[in-house]
């Protein structure tokens, strides 16, 4: 990413906190301090506004900012100044009178001390303009989550191939990182869940000493974090024997599920429409009391961003949107069926960009 790709971002928020009648806005979460500068470090915060945009760092930082952020102006509090003092300073400083802030990433007592701090000034909160824009994924971001996902389907395949039946959960888990990391990844995207058996059950479940021989499937939600920053999420499930009959059931239900979600997939698609035309299939069948999450949610710069899915979502789907499907039953002490995949909503469509077998393999 070029700096000027990140001016023209500031810009559109700058145009965003005009119309919010405030001088500036204190963007304090990381991801949103990143997509806006490409500052990879932490404890800082950007004051962006029609007559600011400056970012607020420590001396920890003064090398990197100058690597990742050439030509944005800084200011650097000392180990001898606390942050909400600093940033209190910049904003007397600066003279600003009414700033903004992203109340969803600030603490209770990081606004009361600002507030205690400068009483001339008036904050209000503000939160969604910065993950307004990160919505929609430009041509860079759509390439990054491609390598992310290449990387999660290669380290799959990987530990696949591993499989035997003496291996734990955290032993494919850590495997299944170990060969991510190796390919390029920075890391897995979010701890894998690997559950074997009933286990899979647990939508988050966290992986255990089950062997996989214990049971004859294995549910795994994984993905993979790329050097840029970007995130993908995938899940499968893999048939380590002969497959039960009760989870091949369950398994062509969700497979339905997932290609009614599909189906409904466009721009100008309302998000909870797409979630119920995946949650009917599931009903139909008699499993709608095992269906308790959300179809799915945006994927980026974190692994969990707009838009949602679900019967409660009031989102829109817009070309440039990455969303996860996902919809899955889970049966307790029997096992669950997810299946996840991740997809970019195109101009007459969409485009599922992971690539893995949909069919339950023998991983042995």
């Amino acid at each position: 990413m070029t700096p000027d790709r990140y001016r023209e971002r500031r810009a559109k928020l700058v145009a965003a906190v005009k119309k919010a009648k405030v001088e500036g806005l204190l963007v304090s979460h990381e991801p949103n301090v990143r997509y806006l500068t490409g500052f990879t470090g932490e404890a800082s915060q950007l004051l962006i506004g029609p007559e600011h945009s400056l970012i607020i760092s420590d001396s920890r930082f003064e090398t990197q900012l100058d690597q990742e952020c050439p030509g944005l102006e800084r200011v650097i509090r000392t180990t001898r100044t606390l942050m909400v003092d600093f940033v209190a300073q910049t904003l007397t400083d600066r003279r600003v009178s009414k700033v903004a802030i992203e109340s969803a990433a600030t603490s209770v007592a990081s606004f009361n001390g600002l507030k205690e701090k400068v009483p001339a000034v008036e904050i209000v909160p503000l939160d969604g303009l910065v993950e307004k824009l990160r919505l929609l994924k430009d041509k860079g971001e759509i390439a990054a989550i491609r390598s992310a996902i290449d990387l999660a389907q290669k380290g799959f395949q990987g530990v696949q191939a591993m499989f035997t039946p003496e291996m734990t959960e955290l032993q494919i888990a850590h495997e299944l990182e170990h060969l991510m990391r190796r390919r390029g990844a920075l890391r897995a995207a979010f701890e894998p869940i690997v559950g074997v058996g009933p286990q899979s059950a647990l939508p988050h479940y966290r992986a255990g000493h089950l062997r996989l021989g214990s049971f004859p499937f294995v549910l795994i939600d994984w993905g993979a974090l790329e050097p840029g920053g970007y995130h993908s999420d995938l899940t499968r499930v893999v048939a380590t024997s002969k497959i039960p009959p009760k989870l091949e059931k369950l398994y062509r239900v969700v497979e339905k599920a997932r290609g009614a979600a599909l189906s409904e997939l466009r721009p100008g698609a309302a998000c909870n429409v797409v979630d119920a035309a995946a949650r009917k299939v599931i009903a139909d069948a008699g499993f709608d009391r095992y269906f308790g999450h959300g179809l799915g949610h945006g994927v980026g710069l974190e692994i969990h961003e707009g838009p949602r899915l679900s019967p409660i979502s009031e989102d829109t789907l817009q070309p440039g949107m990455v969303v996860t499907i996902e919809p899955g039953i889970y049966l307790p002490s029997f096992g669950g069926v997810r299946l996840e995949d991740d997809v970019l909503i195109t101009r007459d469509g969409y485009e599922v960009l992971s690539s893995l077998p949909l069919q339950m393999e023998s991983g042995q």
